[in-house]
């Protein structure tokens, strides 16, 4: 793991707040992987989404690359449709706002902000650093 990496590894850790979802070029779908209120939470190299009543709705693993332009993240969900299937994504970190876009594991990685058939982009706000006041999620 580079320098690069490791430093926006330690920037993604916490809770995120999902605010815009897209998928196969359509703005804001049905979101089987999200609800009203639910929470992206990273620890480590390792993340999982959590309703307000706290259910666990997707979990997994990511590993960055920074020496890509843009750079890139690969997710592998460990449940639901997409169990064990490595994800190539980008993204953007910026301060308190991270956004990615994912393809099908059979595709290549996008480079450009929004989406095509079979790829998914999220929005994210951060909503806590460490996971405090988060009511046991």
């Amino acid at each position: 793991m580079t320098g690069g990496d490791q430093f926006d590894l330690q920037q993604l850790q916490g809770a995120w707040e999902q605010v815009e979802y897209e998928n196969n070029g359509v703005s804001n779908p049905p979101d089987e992987h999200g609800a009203p209120g639910a929470l992206t939470l990273i620890q480590g190299q390792g993340f999982r989404v959590v309703t307000l009543e706290g259910e666990l709705l997707l979990a997994g693993s990511f590993t960055l690359d920074t020496r890509t332009t843009p750079k890139s993240i690969t997710w592998v969900d460990s449940m639901g449709a997409d169990t064990g299937k490595h994800l190539p994504a980008s993204y953007r970190l910026e301060g308190d706002d991270f956004v990615f876009i994912a393809a099908d594991e059979d595709q290549p990685r996008p480079t450009e902000f929004r989406t095509g058939p079979g790829e998914t982009l999220r929005r994210f706000v951060r909503v806590s650093r460490d996971g405090t006041g988060l009511g046991g999620r």
